[in-house]
């Protein structure tokens, strides 16, 4: 694939893509609470979700194209997922003398992130596997 144009404009629309998904969540999360900073939470979460499939998937050759993994990790997952979002709403909590709220969240969202990282690679081989397995 030729950098550039095409490059800019996968990333570009996989990020507005991301982006989109991304305040759509916000939205649905506050019908639970806008106290504690779900929506963020569930976005770093899936975004590590998502991206742990795709790394799954670049690992085993030509499963995903070039494109497909510009459009998918550094344009959607980029878009969707907030670590700057994070970082703000835990320096507000911290402002407000929240130091286990604060503590919690980005020690859940760690832990979080990482296991659905871990659960969207695990998904991409059992799937494959199930399915006669397309590479070794």
């Amino acid at each position: 694939m030729r950098y550039g144009i095409t490059a800019s404009g996968l990333v570009g629309i996989g990020g507005a893509a991301g982006s989109l998904a991304r305040y759509g969540l916000s939205l649905l999360a506050q019908g639970f609470s806008i106290e504690w900073p779900f929506g963020t939470f569930a976005a770093n979460a899936l975004g590590c979700l998502v991206i742990g499939a795709v790394a799954e998937l670049s690992a085993k050759g030509e499963v995903l194209s070039p494109e497909a993994r510009l459009f998918l990790a550094t344009g959607f997952c980029g878009g969707f997922t907030t670590l700057s979002s994070m970082v703000y709403e835990t320096m507000q909590m911290l402002k407000s003398n929240e130091y286990f709220d604060a503590s919690l969240y980005v020690g859940l969202t760690l832990i979080a992130s990482m296991m659905a990282f871990l659960l969207g690679s695990v998904a991409v081989r059992v799937t494959v596997k199930a399915a006669g397995g397309l590479w070794n």
